[in-house]
This record gives structure tokens, sequence and C-alpha cells, in this order.
């Protein structure tokens, strides 16, 4: 066996070279001639497979993302975020508030929460009455109290919240999920959105749009009162006769795409009408809740005649679980629907009356959501699965002066949650003023929400872009932080 040695003067020649390749280095990083930590990854997506499971940027602490969306504006001051002195002071006028004018008008007194503030789980969390169940599960949520936004008009706010952008034509956070990551099931979308029963949000698609991103990554609408469309074999076409079509039209699919190999519109068409022809095997399995224990959907409370919109939202939420035990990469669930009856009826948007209005919107929203943690704790699916709890902005602590018992929107301070992969729990960060008004400590934007969700995944939010109209384009614009200390 022949060894094959260095003398001692090419060793010497090879370390110097090394040396001399690690100066060369630190001067072009000086000079900025290196490529930057932070440049431009984008995944590699082959057209013919645009779902394909992909790998993150590094190791991702959460593999899937449920946001819980509710649409209107929930008050943090009636629900999660406690506020002694606004009880205490009710009634009387917010110290710097006299001439304080907001979304839609000028602002009385302060208003006290309808709704008793209890310690929940072994932390001792403080939530109101309006949400006993999802009290129940403080231990396992991470609150953040800090939340700014942006713009206090709800299509607006919803779109700022889904999307990174006031505007519409930018893609959602599912897109840029689904279009960096893929799925881990290619019969079934990577990103499905679950609208209320009720209808769909203010926003309307604007929530689950793919923007400039390629059309196969936007989300698929669909929920368990309005099953997905176009999805049933034609009357009078038996299940043989389907099959056969099928596989004569995927050959010539392929002849096709064998004659023009270039073609990634004509690969990514092929793949959208593959998809289909898989969804019609697997949607109708996930929708069919037979399989489900009388016992769950009493957890839910899906079986509760007495309330239909709560029965009908409770299906909702039994079909996000099994979107993702299916592999669903990114499931969007909403609470509340564009207005129908007006004000506040179908969604959060309470400028008067607060305590009916919230009375029925509590009592269709936390018996199901509560049950739908617990089930996916049960199962073991928040070791992998990012839960997400969001809203579009806050409500004012003070009555809306022009409005009969109400709150105005508030863009300076409001709540968002998270639980399950890579969190801790219970934990809680950031804090508003003493009543509940304006972020005070570790101010939280939704840019830094959307990186830090981005960063359980795997993937660096200022790295994730998309060239678009010469512009390299994210999810978080040219902003965002990791909010470090609330990652487990």
């Amino acid at each position: 066996m022949s060894h094959c040695w260095q003398n001692r003067r090419d060793f010497l020649g090879s370390t110097c070279a090394g040396l001399g390749g690690i100066a060369l280095a630190s001067l072009l990083q000086q000079d900025g001639l290196l490529a930057a930590e932070d440049a431009p990854k984008r995944p590699v997506i082959s057209p013919d497979r645009p779902f394909a499971a992909r790998p993150a940027h590094f190791p991702p602490r959460a593999k899937q993302v449920l946001v819980i969306y509710c649409s209107g504006a929930v008050s943090q001051v009636d629900t999660f975020d406690h506020k002694p002195e606004l009880q205490k002071r009710d009634g009387q006028a917010m110290p710097g508030a006299k001439s304080l004018i907001t979304s839609q008008g000028a602002q009385g007194n302060l208003l006290k929460s309808a709704w008793e503030f209890k310690p929940r789980g072994e932390c001792g969390k403080m939530t109101s009455d309006l949400f006993p169940q999802l009290g129940k599960l403080a231990d396992d949520i991470c609150f953040l109290h800090s939340l700014s936004g942006k713009t206090a008009a709800h299509g607006p706010g919803e779109t700022f919240m889904s999307t990174g952008h006031s505007l519409s034509g930018f893609p959602s956070m599912g897109s840029w999920m689904s279009w960096a990551l893929g799925t881990k099931n290619e019969e079934l979308p990577a990103y499905v959105a679950i609208p209320d029963p009720r209808g769909k949000p203010q926003a309307s698609v604007d929530n689950w749009s793919a923007g400039f991103l390629p059309a196969a990554f936007q989300g698929t609408d669909f929920n368990a009162t309005n099953p997905l469309r176009n999805l049933e074999r034609p009357e009078g076409i038996d299940k043989a006769t389907d099959a056969r079509a099928r596989e004569f039209l995927q050959r010539m699919n392929r002849m096709q795409l064998e004659q023009f190999p270039g073609d990634s519109e004509l690969s990514a068409r092929i793949a959208s009408y593959e998809l289909a022809a898989k969804m019609q095997l697997t949607v109708p399995d996930i929708m069919d809740f037979s399989t489900e224990r009388q016992t769950t959907l009493q957890m839910y409370g899906a079986d509760d005649s007495s309330n239909k919109a709560k029965s009908a939202y409770a299906r909702n939420c039994i079909l996000a679980r099994r979107l993702l035990e299916k592999g669903v990469r990114f499931v969007q669930l909403f609470n509340g629907a564009y207005q129908t009856g007006g004000e506040g009826v179908s969604n959060w948007d309470a400028h008067s009356q607060i305590v009916n209005k919230y009375g029925t919107h509590g009592e269709i929203f936390d018996q199901p959501t509560a049950a739908l943690l617990t089930d996916m704790k049960q199962r073991g699916m928040l070791q992998d699965t990012l839960v997400v709890w969001c809203t579009e902005f806050g409500r004012m602590p003070t009555v809306q002066a022009s409005k009969a018992a109400g709150r105005d929107h508030n863009i300076q301070g409001f709540t968002a949650w998270l639980a399950g992969a890579g969190v801790k729990a219970p934990f809680t960060f950031g804090e508003t003023d003493e009543f509940g008004y304006k972020a005070i400590a570790n101010k939280v934007t939704v840019h830094d929400f959307h990186a830090t969700i981005l960063h359980l995944l795997g993937i660096n939010h200022k790295r994730l872009t998309y060239r678009q109209n010469g512009l390299d384009r994210r999810l978080t614009d040219v902003h965002g932080r990791i909010i470090d200390d609330i990652i487990a």
C-alpha cells in the first residue's frame, strides 16, 4: 500500500495559501464584496411537482401552521389583557385623551369590561369569562400583549395582518410558506383557507391570495358547510370511465411535455390537473365526519342543534384538524365574516352594544376553539404544529361617544397569542398601559410577528424573497425582527 506524503516545502506552501485565502475573505467582507448573509434564498421548484416538500433554510421548530383569525378586531381588554385600573376608573376620562379622535369619531370616558377576569391554569394567567374554555388552556399559550398595527380600517387591516401590506396584490403568509416549503401530502393543497360559515372576511380572498407569486400557491378555500366546488364527477359518468379519461389525458399531456420540455407553464397546468384528480379521492374522505366519535363532536360543540353558527364553526375546527393531520402545510381558520345584518352582527366589530354582540360571538368561538387546541394536544400534533391566534387590530378602552356602549378601533396596542411547536408556554410578552390603550413595553409590529412565525418554520425572513418588478419582495417588506424572548 503506497502513501502520498507531503514534504515540508509543500506543506508550508499550502498552509500559506490557506492563510492567504482567509485574509482575502476578511478584506472582501470589510469592503462589502462578499455575498451578504441575508442574500436572497429562493426555493428550487420543479414545474411538474410544484407542491413537493422542500428544505427549510435551517432546522425548523414547527412543520405546519394553523392560523385562527377572528375578523372584526377583537377587544383585548375584554378577553386576554387584564387591566384592573380600567375596572376601577370606569366612567372617568382617560388621561391625555380629552380630544382623542379615532376611526369613527370622538371618544367618551373609560369603559370597564363587562366580563370578570379570573386566574386560569396553574400559571394563574388572568383571562376573562368571555372565553372560559380557552382560559383553562392558559398554561399552553404564549400571549403577546403589545402588538401595534398600521391601519385602522378593517379591510386593509386584515390584508396587513395576512400579507404584511395594507394594499391588495401581495402574497399572504400561507402562500409564502407553501411556496418556500411545499407540503408533505401532494394529494391535497399545501394551503387551505376555511372561511366562517357565515361568509368570507371583509378583505375576502386577499387574506389567502398568492399575489405576485405563482397562482398555484394561493389558498384553496372551502369549509365544512360549503365543500370544495366542482369536485364531483358529472352525472352519467361512472368511476371507470372517469379513470380512463384521466389516464388518456395524462398520456396526452406527457406527450405534449416531451415535445416542449422547457414549457414550465404547461408543466404547472398538468400538475394542477393531477392535483385536482387526486383531490377527488382525498377531499371527500376528509369531509366525511361520520368517522368522528360522538364524544369528539360533543367536545367541539359540533352537535349543538340550539346554536347553528356555533356547530358550523365547530365543524370547521374539526376540518382544520383533519387537514393538518393529513399533512397540509398551512391552514387558515376564520371566525367572523363581512357585515351581514349590521355592524358587528356577524363579526367582532362591536362599535355599539358590545355586551350583546360579544356574548353571541364568544358563545360561538370559545368551546370549539378550545376543543381544537385540546384535541391537537391529545393527539401529539402540537409538537410539530404552530397555532397562531390573531385579529386585525384591537379596540379602545373608552366608550365610543357616538355609539351606545361600544368600542372603536385601536391600532396602538392589542393582543395575539401562539401555542404549540417552538414557543414558550405559559408565557406573556409585552405590555400595554394601565388602561390597555397603547403598547409601552416590548412593542411588537406585525412584521416582527411574521418574522418570528417564519423563523419557527426554519425560514430566514430576510432571505425569502421573490423578484417582482425589479424589487426583491418579501413578507416582512424591509422590516421585521425575530421575537427571541418567546422562542422555547
